[in-house]
């Protein structure tokens, strides 16, 4: 036998052996950097608090203005309260996110901080139903730290762990949302519901509504000193780096740092050039519109109902509504906040390790159209709760009234803690590199803002339409309810045409190198 054709042989044989499968390679998650998101964490609160905690009083704050004719037509003037945000919030969100690109996240946030203290103040001052709409549009202003804490979580954030750090934004968000609800049910008109401790107080006799402001104004306070001395910029502009510097750079393997080593170290800080941020046309690709415009159709849909839920819980039973006290209202959206955290914090983040975030955003859709369906016949066991002469009858009904209403609420909560941390992973993800973080996130946010503009303006026309009409099913008091849930089916439908991709990080990913042409032989 010849020497090539024992190679041969020898050849054969390795490749006739069975081939032992390779290993998976196990990625540690890094350990999360809790010394900037901690900060982080303290000032996200301010907002969400401040926004909210009107939405248990604002019913009977504009009933008190006596501006609108009738309690069918509140609903009007609850809609211009919620525009003006939403117009001023759209009209200064996109500078907010591009000057923090220029000028670093800290002065952002910490001047978006001092305005919402600021604001929050003088809306618990307000006496009219127009000085009102002035403060909440200046509430509006200072209103786009949402953007810019989304840009410097990705920051601070790498492969392994940023599924858990981005799912914090919107748990804080929602914990906020509660405890601002909590706090303006309780504490509105102090000196009524609790005239042992606030009757002799004047202050809050003439300013019913000044208490919780200032509780809320408490926290943005308590948040900004926090930014002030503990947070620490994340933009870091890459420099050119010294021939020593890159023969002592060290790579770094995801997985290997400790909560003290500065993730933002790992990537944009070795950068060997910097980066230049994208044109608004190349960034604004196909799949990029498509990704917004679901986004706007889902933040148009729940929203409107998200504004209509006060107005329809204080609303007379009667009429389509429930029949709530201020109190019950923030009950109802407070204790929720229960349900976010085990939410946001473990079931979230294994299902999008294990899924992907599209995934989940489709099972957070999925869950508002039963919620939307199902909300407005509530009024029928409140109607009958309202007549009944029983007071057993009543003890039974109400007790069920309310754990048909929190299982409801529950499954809102799931539906928008799904939905809007996926969505606001899928837009960070689909930044090409991380100098288009403020640009993708202020985009994403003006989308929603214009959102804001539109939807509490319809949800409110329709439903004082609806009510003050007597029409069949589904042109009642649930034609809102049906409204959204319609919209919400086809944003789901459309989820189906968003392709995979949407799962990775862009700013991460290695980057295609245009190879030369090779020249002909």
């Amino acid at each position: 036998m010849s020497r090539s054709d024992s190679a041969r042989d020898s050849t054969r044989s390795q490749q006739d052996a069975p081939v032992e499968p390779e290993e998976p390679v196990v990625v540690k998650e890094t350990p999360l950097p809790w010394k900037q998101i901690a900060p982080l964490v303290a000032m996200r609160l301010a907002e969400p608090i401040n926004l909210n905690l009107i939405l248990p009083f604002m019913y009977k704050m504009i009933e008190d203005f006596d501006i609108a004719d009738s309690p069918k037509d509140i609903s009007h003037y609850s809609s211009i309260l919620y525009m003006s945000f939403s117009i001023s919030q759209t009209l200064t969100i996109m500078h907010w996110g591009r000057l923090s690109d220029r000028i670093g996240r800290r002065p952002v946030l910490i001047a978006g901080l001092v305005g919402i203290l600021a604001v929050s103040i003088l809306f618990g001052l307000t006496k009219s139903f127009a000085m009102a709409v002035v403060v909440r549009m200046a509430t509006g202003v200072f209103a786009g730290n949402g953007a810019v804490m989304k840009s410097a979580m990705a920051e601070i954030a790498d492969d392994t762990n940023r599924s858990r750090m981005m799912a914090l934004l919107p748990l804080t968000w929602n914990v906020g949302t509660m405890v601002g609800s909590g706090i303006g049910g309780v504490f509105s008109n102090p000196a009524t519901q609790f005239p042992d401790l606030f009757g002799n107080f004047k202050l809050f006799i003439y300013f019913p509504y000044l208490l919780p402001c200032l509780m809320g104004s408490t926290v943005a306070a308590f948040g900004l000193l926090v930014g002030l001395f503990n947070f620490k910029e994340t933009l870091v502009k890459p420099t050119q780096p010294t021939h020593e510097e890159a023969v002592s750079e060290q790579p770094v393997i995801a997985g290997g740092s400790t909560e003290g080593t500065p993730l933002l170290a790992q990537s944009a800080a070795v950068s060997v050039a910097p980066v230049k941020q994208s044109s608004m046309k190349s960034l604004l690709t196909p799949l990029v519109i498509r990704v917004m415009v679901t986004n706007a159709i889902m933040c148009f849909a729940y929203n409107m109902c998200d504004q209509l839920y006060p107005i329809f819980a204080a609303t007379d039973p009667r009429d389509g509504g429930l029949g709530l006290d201020p109190r019950s209202i923030g009950l109802s959206l407070g204790i929720e906040g229960i349900v976010v955290v085990y939410l946001q914090l473990v079931v979230y983040p294994r299902l999008e390790r294990k899924f992907g975030v599209l995934y989940c955003y489709r099972r957070g859709l999925s869950f508002a159209i039963p919620y939307l369906v199902s909300m407005p016949f509530l009024s029928i066991i409140a109607a009958h709760l309202q007549t009944s002469a029983s007071s057993l009858s009543m003890t039974y009904e109400y007790i069920g009234m309310w754990v048909i209403l929190m299982s409801l609420m529950t499954m809102r909560i799931t539906s928008n803690v799904m939905a809007y941390t996926s969505i606001n992973m899928m837009i960070t993800n689909m930044a090409p590199t991380r100098a288009d973080l403020g640009f993708m996130n202020g985009t994403q946010q003006l989308a929603m803002s214009v959102m804001r503009i539109f939807a509490p303006a319809i949800s409110g026309i329709l439903w004082s339409w609806s009510i003050k009409h007597s029409l069949p099913f589904p042109f009642n008091s649930h034609f809102v309810w049906m409204i959204s849930a319609v919209l919400v089916a086809i944003v789901l439908w459309q989820s189906y045409l968003i392709p995979e991709s949407v799962n990775k990080f862009a700013a991460d990913q290695p980057k295609p190198i245009a190879s030369a042409e090779e020249p002909d032989d």
